[in-house]
């Protein structure tokens, strides 16, 4: 399954996100939502120990300036992955 964030995790229930996730799940991080792919984020050992890849959309941290604060967790994609990851993943969930 692939998991669409693109609210802050200040606004976002990460703790019902939790309980949907499986290992093997992507999650990919846009618009606000980037910021839960900063480094020190307090939901990031969280998502990883849930065995998912964590995804951050590269225009989207730039616009935000953000670029040099992403973990290394996270890897930072481009449109065309978000496409690709989008083919892959025939269930998806925008959260």
């Amino acid at each position: 399954m692939l998991y669409t964030v693109g609210r802050s995790p200040y606004q976002c229930d990460f703790n019902a996100i939790f309980k949907l996730l499986a290992r093997g799940d992507d999650i990919l991080f846009i618009q606000d939502g980037v910021l839960a792919g900063i480094e020190g984020n307090c939901y990031l050992p969280t998502l990883i120990s849930c065995g998912v890849t964590l995804y951050v959309l590269k225009e989207d941290i730039e616009a935000r300036g953000l670029n040099e604060q992403i973990s290394d967790k996270v890897q930072v994609i481009d449109y065309t992955d978000f496409v690709n990851l989008t083919v892959k993943h025939h269930q998806q969930f925008a959260w």
